[in-house]
């Protein structure tokens, strides 16, 4: 690449920590809305099985939101080490380009 073409490195730092929260907050939202699904699924399941009212409160409360926040937390920190990683093998091609 010419040298007026190359991005600073500073610049290419702050797109990291900004890439690492976009991706953790749609995987985040993409898992609460998968649970989300499977809960009301299991809650109308079983009220069926019971012969009673479903609570659909307990697919938000008890099964989307946490599970959604741990998918969220291993989202953060898979992304961190996998932008991490990239960011040393981009440091290591681009010295020996030079």
């Amino acid at each position: 690449m010419p040298p007026d073409k190359i991005p600073s490195t500073s610049f290419r730092w702050i797109l990291i920590p900004l890439r690492v929260l976009l991706v953790s907050f749609l995987l985040t939202l993409l898992s609460f809305a998968v649970c989300l699904l499977v809960g009301i699924l299991g809650v109308l399941i079983t009220a069926a099985a019971r012969g009673v009212e479903p609570n659909m409160t307990i697919a938000y409360r008890e099964i989307a939101f946490p599970a959604a926040l741990l998918a969220g937390g291993v989202a953060l920190v898979v992304a961190v080490v996998l932008e991490i990683r990239h960011a040393r093998q981009q440091r290591l091609e681009d010295g020996y380009m030079q």
